[in-house]
């Protein structure tokens, strides 16, 4: 028998004794994979809208197969190209300004030794994970009223300012308040991958950077962070291949006409062209163009990982 025949035969058994003795976490598996298959990849033969003038009347069949020229009519656009600019400007302020804090609080909790303390707190960073952005901005249109706002009357009542701040009604604002309300919206949850990647580092690498000298932040510059490096690069990855989304929700939620020039993104943008208009040809062009934008980044940032290194994610 060959090596090879003998590697086939050990690998065989080894898939055989797994599903034996775990028959029913596979059976379980059936239900998500299924899922996944039909709402992900039987829709991908859908995508051929993009190439069509679709009419859902007369079907696949029926429709007019006009090559790229939806492509071409979106790019020609300014809408899209104003939906492109605002979601490229506040993702990549998302990325700057969201990204770091789960770290930090990660890094903040591990180092809390109070243990009743640390859940309270705990608790406080993830609930507003599990709030809407309805009623996220349900609250802050109520907190952020220029004159009767609880916000600004406790600057005012403060000496801090003089007249109310248009928080949510002048474009400068609106933007710093909607980047910043992201942040308290996601940093806790996304916290908790960090948690659990630094439960994974060894307790003695911490005994010999204390020995060596290394104060409290000595040993999260030196132990903590080399240790959850690769969790930080995976999860960068992940959000540089969401550069090109929006949040329908979170827009619809903050949009008014005073602020429309920033947050007119991609989201709304396909449903007010695309799907309100019955242009489905359009909404999946679309759609098309930024899952495209989307794997790019995915594997220029794995690449470029790889280069520097680190595993990366594919």
């Amino acid at each position: 028998m060959t090596s090879k025949t003998k590697q086939v035969y050990v690998t065989g058994n080894t898939w055989g004794r797994a599903l034996k003795r775990d028959w029913q976490l596979y059976l379980l598996l059936l239900l998500p994979i299924a899922c996944v298959v039909i709402f992900q990849y039987m829709s991908y033969p859908g995508l051929r809208m993009a190439f069509m003038n679709y009419k859902p009347a007369k079907g696949y069949a029926g429709s007019a197969w006009v090559g790229f020229q939806n492509f071409e009519k979106i790019f020609r656009d300014a809408d899209f190209i104003r939906s492109l600019k605002n979601t490229i400007f506040f993702n990549l302020a998302d990325l700057i300004m969201s990204f770091p804090m789960p770290i930090i609080l990660a890094l903040m909790l591990n180092e809390i030794t109070f243990k009743r303390f640390k859940k309270v707190a705990q608790t406080v960073l993830y609930l507003p994970h599990f709030l809407s952005w309805v009623i996220v901005a349900a609250l802050a249109l109520t907190m952020f009223k220029p004159q009767t706002g609880l916000v600004n009357i406790l600057l005012m009542n403060t000496g801090v300012i003089s007249n109310g701040i248009p928080f949510l009604s002048e474009k400068t604002h609106w933007a710093w308040t909607y980047l910043i309300l992201n942040v308290w919206q996601t940093m806790g949850w996304n916290s908790i991958i960090y948690l659990a990647a630094i439960t994974g580092i060894s307790q003695e690498l911490y005994e010999a950077a204390t020995v060596d000298g290394a104060g409290r932040f000595g040993r999260m510059w030196h132990v903590t962070l080399p240790g959850i490096r690769p969790t930080i690069v995976t999860l960068l990855i992940m959000t540089l291949g969401r550069m090109m989304g929006s949040n329908f929700e979170r827009l619809v939620a903050f949009d008014n006409v005073l602020v429309r020039d920033y947050s007119y993104q991609l989201s709304l943008y396909i449903y007010e062209k695309g799907l309100g208009s019955l242009n489905f040809s359009r909404a999946t062009a679309v759609g098309l163009f930024q899952s495209l934008i989307g794997l790019g980044l995915v594997l220029l940032a794995d690449f470029v990982a790889k280069r520097l290194g680190e595993d990366g994610l594919l």
